[in-house]
């Protein structure tokens, strides 16, 4: 049960099984990320692969997370920033910030070191980090603090954040048409008109710039190896000649450089393969859950959920406060809130389900911008709260 390569084939597997699972009615709301911890975590504690750290799980953080966390931000452009329009990048910046003094405040208002514990302050900058821009935030906070390797601990947060962000999907279904009958805006002139040519291809309404199908060649693969390995081995000197410099910022920092020259932000299975990396690293976090044990310290996901629960009310108060205030299409408010709390994919869901395809590539533009600056916002909240 311990060989490295029986482990990679139920890793892989297991990935398999959760991909057919989402496709099933009663699993698709789940997600593949979720559903891959707990399969890992019952094959683990049934005895079928280890729960205690081996060299196949340790490469897999040292390597695999890191690497597909920078696949996974080549496609942040910050050039494209200009298409998302004004209202739209404002009203998420302004969430940004709520998202901030929702930490803040839950973390007073929980009593978080004493009811977290210890890692307290590493939870709320992934919390910081996964309501500014999504989940690649979330991992590459919980990889750069350990969390990821207290299993019960990262198990109960992405517990909590999934149901969070169910949640929200539906608020923010419902809110900007309840708004809209009780106190009617005009709805914003369209960003981007239907079949307007950006860089040279049309840009469709009904086209998912996050689809996970991809297709590319050997020499596309080739380039993305090289360039994550290149940054990672770069990061890593970076960090040791300056080591107050956390190294997921420093391969943050490159990933964002890389992906500002178009012919990288382009490249073909970047999404494919860091979403799959990503998986398996979830995998190995499930694998560390020791079940008996989340299922004693219950009351932990309860205090986490209350935590993001308050965090993102405190977020809503904000965003539509101040929307309100300037009298602001309610539709922009949902989907740049839900560019915060779910990232640019749901928030692209948001936009296709409201209606507006004038608003899907601003709805996914300050998606991205959130998976720019999340992991900068949540280590420096992290940091802050910590000392």
């Amino acid at each position: 049960m311990t060989n490295s390569i029986f482990i990679l084939f139920v890793l892989c597997l297991n990935v398999i099984i959760c991909e057919w699972l989402i496709k099933k009615p009663g699993f698709s709301h789940i997600g593949t990320a979720l559903l891959v911890i707990i399969l890992t975590a019952i094959e683990a504690n049934l005895g079928v692969i280890p729960t205690t750290e081996t060299p196949v799980y340790e490469s897999i953080f040292s390597y695999l997370a890191p690497f597909s966390l920078f696949l996974l931000l080549l496609s942040v452009n910050l050039k494209d920033l200009r298409k998302a329009g004004l209202p739209m990048l404002t009203m998420f910046l302004v969430g940004s910030v709520g998202t901030i003094i929702g930490v803040f405040v839950s973390v007073w208002a929980f009593a978080a070191p004493q009811t977290v514990g210890k890692l307290f302050y590493a939870l709320a900058g992934m919390f910081t980090g996964t309501y500014i821009g999504g989940g690649i935030n979330f991992h590459a906070i919980a990889l750069h603090y350990g969390v990821s390797k207290a299993g019960n601990l990262f198990v109960a947060a992405t517990a909590a954040d999934n149901i969070m962000t169910a949640l929200w999907m539906i608020a923010t279904l419902v809110l900007p048409r309840f708004f809209q009958r009780r106190f009617p805006r005009k709805l914003a002139e369209s960003q981007l008109p239907a079949n307007e040519v950006v860089d040279g291809a049309l840009a469709e309404p009904d086209n998912d710039p996050f689809s996970d199908s991809e297709t590319m060649t050997p020499n596309d693969l080739a380039v993305l190896l090289a360039l994550g390995f290149g940054a990672i081995f770069l990061s890593q000197q970076i960090s040791a000649l300056v080591p107050v410099i956390p190294f997921v910022l420093i391969l943050t920092t490159v990933a964002l450089a890389l992906a500002q020259f178009r012919v990288i932000n382009k490249l073909r299975g970047s999404r494919l393969l860091g979403l799959f990396g990503i998986y398996i690293f979830l995998a190995v976090i499930g694998a560390y859950c020791d079940i008996a044990a989340l299922l004693h310290d219950g009351q932990l996901a309860i205090v986490l959920f209350g935590m993001i629960l308050l965090l993102v009310l405190i977020h809503a108060v904000i965003v539509f406060g101040i929307g309100a205030f300037f009298r602001l299409d309610w539709d922009i408010l949902g989907i740049a809130s839900q560019a915060n709390i779910g990232g640019a994919t749901s928030a692209l869901a948001l936009a296709r389900s409201l209606n507006r395809p004038d608003l899907q590539l601003p709805a996914v533009l300050v998606g991205t911008l959130g998976n720019a600056i999340g992991t900068y916002l949540g280590i420096l909240v992290a940091e802050v709260l910590r000392y």
